[in-house]
């Protein structure tokens, strides 16, 4: 099967089936998205059958630990990494948060990082203040009307004394793909590493992170159909060298190394759900009897997730580009981006999203952790944006509510 089967994918998500939310279209996934069914069984059945120690010799405790193990396992195959480079962690704001302490352990005054302003504060705040230790900071700008990050400048921040350089595999409100494997080439021709923020793109297919090339990639579980948690890869050669940030005697761990408090055992053991879902959608439209290595199947999943956004956001982007009276933040078409749409009006973002939710459209208005974004392209934060952002399960008709509902609200 070719094109995705939208009844079949919106039947593994519950939230389609609940009351509350008949009859309202969610148009707020780049914040967090629904849950899949699988996701929920797994997580509720930990909570009752299995919510004890994990690892101990007894039965409970084995099938706790057990289904940890598998999440950690099958989502590691997914992305295409060793298991062991796999670390979870309360969210990907606090992975970043630990990560960036462990890089301060191996840094010294006058060395240099490269963060850019195109990014959510929780990949670039962290890394800011490391100048209040010597760290020199440089800013890789965006262009300010487009909001884009054009590789061609980069190579003009870097220099022997750069360690690190950070940025995100895709914007969170201008919604433009960035071209990773390009930009991690020239990071380590610099002799530098290459940390990737990955929340806003993970939602629209699980990445094969070796291609990528990357030393760090963190996503968010729980904008990526799962439970509340950050996923951070860790190259093990770079893992080695950071400093361990967990308790002294799990150093010899790669996956605890940067896990400083007890992890949460049933979001864990849940998460294997993610892994469900890809491997149900694969075999629904490509069949089981050839059923290829885990990573090709992602990559397949991928590429029918990314046709179905692609075809929803040509309409919204047509009638968008027939407005004048809208700020397009970003590419107006959809190639190199994904369905994460950005506007600034004369209204405030948040006062908008209000007038659209009485039209039973779930949209978010603000600045989205986005601040330095949002003055760069001379938008005031606290006016913000209008945002709407949409993954695979969104169906054409929520597209055509949502148009006709902004026809009347703007």
């Amino acid at each position: 099967m070719e094109k995705l089967d939208i009844d079949f994918i919106r039947s593994q998500f519950p939230a389609f089936s609940e009351a509350p939310l008949q009859g309202q279209a969610f148009f707020e996934n780049a914040g967090g998205s629904y849950t899949s069914r699988f996701v929920i069984d797994r997580l509720s059945r930990y909570y009752r059958q299995r919510k004890v120690q994990p690892y101990a010799p007894y039965g409970a405790s084995q099938l706790a630990g057990a289904e940890m193990d598998e999440a950690q396992a099958r989502l590691a195959a997914l992305l295409n990494i060793p298991e062991s480079t796999l670390s979870f962690g309360p969210s990907t704001s606090q992975n970043t948060y630990v990560l960036a302490q462990a890089f301060r352990g191996i840094m010294k005054p006058g060395d240099a990082v490269v963060v850019t302003n195109q990014d959510h504060e929780a990949n670039t705040g962290v890394w800011r203040r490391l100048a209040e230790h010597g760290i020199d900071v440089r800013e890789w700008k965006v262009d300010p009307d487009t909001g884009f990050l054009d590789p061609a400048e980069l190579p003009h921040l870097l220099d022997e004394r750069v360690k690190l350089v950070t940025f995100p595999h895709c914007s969170n409100i201008v919604g433009q793909i960035n071209p990773v494997a390009e930009i991690c080439r020239t990071v380590h021709d610099a002799g530098a590493v290459a940390v990737v923020d990955g929340v806003s793109f993970a939602p629209h297919g699980l990445p094969d992170i070796a291609a990528l090339g990357a030393d760090v990639y963190l996503f968010s579980a729980y904008k990526t159909y799962g439970p509340h948690q950050g996923l951070m890869y860790v190259a093990p050669s770079l893992a080695a060298r950071l400093p361990n940030q967990g308790h002294y005697f799990n150093a010899g761990y790669p996956e605890k190394r940067f896990t400083p408090a007890g992890p949460d055992h049933a979001q864990i053991a849940a998460s294997a759900g993610m892994a469900d879902y890809v491997d149900v959608v694969y075999a629904h439209h490509f069949g089981e009897e050839s059923e290829p290595e885990p990573a090709a199947r992602a990559r397949a999943v991928l590429g029918l997730q990314a046709a179905h956004e692609a075809a929803l956001l040509a309409p919204l982007l047509e009638y968008l580009r027939g407005r004048n009276d809208v700020r397009l933040i970003g590419g107006d078409t959809v190639e190199g981006r994904v369905p994460t749409v950005a506007m600034a009006l004369s209204h405030p973002g948040e006062k908008v999203a209000r007038a659209l939710a009485a039209h039973g459209i779930m949209a978010g208005g603000g600045d989205f952790y986005a601040v330095r974004l949002l003055e760069a392209l001379g938008i005031d934060p606290a006016h913000g944006v209008l945002r709407l952002s949409f993954v695979h399960y969104t169906s054409a008709a929520e597209v055509e509510k949502l148009i006709g509902a902004l026809d009347r609200v703007l």
